[in-house]
């Protein structure tokens, strides 16, 4: 995925079905996002079409069947996304957001734990 590439919200969906299924066909990902969507196939193989040219997706042609995989890592997407809300909504200021999140979300022991390891690598 270029650096200026950017998944929109019902591109993100469709990435989700792939990601938990890759390789995955075009037909089972219109089966998949019917359960939970009101799209018609040809809206998801548009979304599909856009996914690759952006280059969050590749696909193989196995005679008249599409085999989609995800082209980048759910992560390096996350990240990106992440990165992007920060300098759009918070001016790049991440403590903010943290301390929100932290404070307003039921945490786990393990995701506290988590989360002081992640603090205190940072420090070093």
């Amino acid at each position: 995925m270029t650096n200026a590439a950017r998944i929109s919200d019902a591109e993100w969906e469709v990435m989700r079905v792939i990601w938990e299924r890759s390789p995955i066909t075009a037909n089972e990902v219109v089966t998949k996002l019917s359960e939970t969507s009101d799209w018609n196939h040809r809206t998801i193989r548009t979304m599909l079409n856009r996914l690759v040219k952006k280059g969050a997706l590749s696909v193989e042609h196995r005679g008249k069947t599409y085999l989609y995989r995800a082209a980048v890592a759910r992560s390096v997407c996350v990240r990106k996304e992440t990165m992007s809300f920060v300098d759009r909504v918070l001016g790049g200021a991440v403590s903010p957001m943290l301390i929100s999140f932290v404070k307003n979300t039921k945490l786990s022991p393990d995701e506290i734990a988590e989360l002081r390891k992640a603090l205190e690598d940072k420090e070093k």
